[in-house]
C-alpha cells in the first residue's frame, strides 16, 4: 500500500478554487513567452527533504514516522516506490538526489558503490515507466562523521581520496539516470577556526578536486552542466563557497570559469546577506547562471529553515532575473524545501509542494508580464542612455589625462538624477 493512498492527482482548477490540493496558478500547458509553463519552471522534487529527512531540528530529533525509514535495500526501494507515487500525484517532471538519500549506507566504499548501482537500476526502471527525469545528482560529502573536517579540503588525504571516488560513482550514476546536471555542494568545505586551518593549502585542494571533476565529465562524455551551490555558513563557521561572486573568484583562480556554473538557493542567498534576485543577476552577469533551489528562510530565525516558498513577490523578482538571463537550459526549479516537523501527514507533504508550485507559477506569470511590457527595461535603458552615445562609448577607452581635458574644455557640471526606486517598486506591485 502506498503512503499516499487516497490522494488523487493534483490538477489545475483556476484561481477561484479553494481546494488545498488543486493548482490555482500552475497550469503546465499555459504558454508564456512562447514556451509552456512546465518547460519554463522545470520543477524538481528534492529526494532528501521529502523522503529522507526525519523531521529533526537543532534542538529536537525525529518527528516523522515514514514506512520506508530504515537502512537496508528493502527500505530504500520502498522509499523510491513512494517517491514516484508523489511525483505522479504532483505531475512533477524532475527529481534530484544525493547518493545517501537513495541507497543504504554500507560498511565499506565497495558496499556503498554496490548499493548505489542497485538503486540506480531500480530507479531507472521506474523512470522508464513513469516518464520522470533526473534534473541533477550529487554526493553527500557532509553528513557522515568522516566528513567532519570537509571533503575536498580535508586535512586527511584519505578523506580527499574517499570523497573523489564517491563523486566519481555519483557522476556515473547521474549519467546513467540521464541527469541534466551534476551539483557539488561543499557542506563542510570551510573551517571552524583559523587556529588549525591552512587556507592556502585547502584552496589548492579544492581547486584540484574540481578540476578532476571537470576532467572526468569529459572523459565519460557527460553532456550536462557541472554546478556549485554557494552557501556562506552553517554548518561550517565560514564556508569557502560563500556566495556567487566568491565562487566566481574561485573558478577564475583555477581556470574553471567557462566549465562550471552555479546552482543558487534562495535561503543561502539570504544567509549571505543578499537577496535571491541579487545572486541570480550576479550569476547571469558573470556568465555562470545554471539552476536554482527554491525555498525560503524564516526571517526571524536567522538560520537555514528550508521552508517552501510562499511569497509571490519574491518569486516574481527571482524569475524576472531567470527570464532576463534567457531562462533555464539544463537547470530548473528544485524544491530544496522541507515541511515543518509538526506537519506529520502525507497530505501535508503533497500540499506543501502544491503551494510552492503555485507561488512559483504566480511569480513566473508576473515576471513574464513585466518583461513583456518592458516597463522596467525601458527605465533601465533610460537611466544608462548616456553611455550609449558616441561620447559615452569613447569615455571608457580614454586615459585620465584625456578625460581631464574633456571635463575642463566642456565645463561639465553634472547634476544628479532620480533613480526612481519607489516608482519602480510600485510598478512591480502592479503585477503581483
Amino acid at each position: 500500500m502506498s503512503y499516499f493512498d487516497g490522494i488523487a492527482p493534483v490538477t489545475f482548477a483556476g484561481t477561484d478554487s479553494t481546494s488545498d490540493l488543486a493548482f490555482r496558478h500552475y497550469n503546465p500547458d499555459e504558454m508564456l513567452m512562447g514556451k509552456r509553463m512546465e518547460d519554463h519552471l522545470r520543477f524538481a522534487c528534492a529526494w532528501w527533504h521529502s523522503f529522507a529527512w526525519p523531521g529533526g531540528d537543532p534542538f529536537g530529533g525525529q518527528t516523522f514516522d515514514r514506512p520506508w525509514f530504515g537502512d537496508d535495500m528493502a527500505a530504500a526501494k520502498l522509499k523510491a516506490d513512494n517517491a514516484f507515487d508523489l511525483f505522479a500525484i504532483l505531475g512533477l517532471p524532475y527529481f534530484c538526489w544525493h547518493d545517501a538519500d537513495i541507497r543504504p549506507e554500507g560498511d565499506s566504499f565497495a558496499e556503498n558503490t554496490r548499493n548505489l548501482a542497485e538503486m540506480v537500476d531500480y530507479i531507472g526502471q521506474k523512470m522508464e515507466t513513469s516518464g520522470m527525469k533526473c534534473l541533477w545528482g550529487t554526493a553527500n560529502l557532509f553528513t557522515h562523521r568522516r566528513f567532519m573536517s570537509g571533503a575536498a579540503t580535508n586535512p586527511d588525504p584519505d578523506v580527499f581520496a574517499w570523497s573523489a571516488a564517491t563523486v566519481k560513482t555519483c557522476m556515473d550514476a547521474t549519467m546513467n539516470l540521464g541527469g541534466e546536471n551534476y551539483v557539488l555542494w561543499g557542506g563542510r568545505e570551510g573551517y571552524e577556526t583559523l587556529l588549525n586551518t591552512d587556507l592556502s593549502r585547502e584552496a589548492q585542494q579544492a581547486g584540484a578536486f574540481l578540476n578532476k571533476v571537470v576532467e572526468y565529465k569529459y572523459k565519460i562524455g557527460f553532456k550536462g552542466a557541472i554546478l556549485i551551490e554557494p552557501k556562506p555558513q552553517e554548518p561550517s563557521k565560514h564556508q569557502y563557497d560563500y556566495d556567487v561572486a566568491t565562487v566566481y573568484g574561485f573558478l577564475k583562480r583555477f581556470g574553471l570559469e567557462n566549465e562550471v556554473q552555479v546552482n543558487i538557493e534562495q535561503g543561502h542567498a539570504i544567509l549571505a546577506g543578499h537577496s535571491f534576485e541579487h545572486e541570480l543577476a550576479m550569476a547571469a552577469s558573470l556568465g555562470i547562471f545554471g539552476s536554482i533551489d527554491m525555498n525560503r528562510n524564516d526571517y526571524q530565525s536567522g538560520w537555514d529553515t528550508d521552508q517552501f516558498p510562499d511569497n509571490p513577490r519574491e518569486a516574481a523578482l527571482a524569475y524576472y532575473e531567470v527570464l532576463r538571463a534567457g531562462g533555464f537550459t539544463t537547470g530548473g526549479t528544485n524544491f530544496d524545501a522541507k515541511i515543518r516537523r509538526q506537519s506529520l501527514d502525507p497530505l501535508d507533504l503533497v500540499a506543501a509542494h502544491v503551494g510552492g508550485m503555485d507561488v512559483c507559477a504566480r511569480g513566473l506569470k508576473a515576471a513574464a508580464a513585466m518583461l513583456g511590457d518592458g516597463v522596467l527595461e525601458q527605465a533601465r535603458a533610460a537611466r544608462y542612455a548616456g553611455w550609449d552615445t558616441s561620447d559615452g562609448h569613447a569615455l571608457l577607452g580614454q586615459s585620465l589625462d584625456e578625460i581631464h581635458d574633456l571635463v575642463v574644455a566642456a565645463d561639465l557640471r553634472p547634476e544628479p538624477r532620480s533613480g526612481r526606486q519607489e516608482i519602480l517598486e510600485n510598478v512591480v506591485s502592479r503585477y503581483v
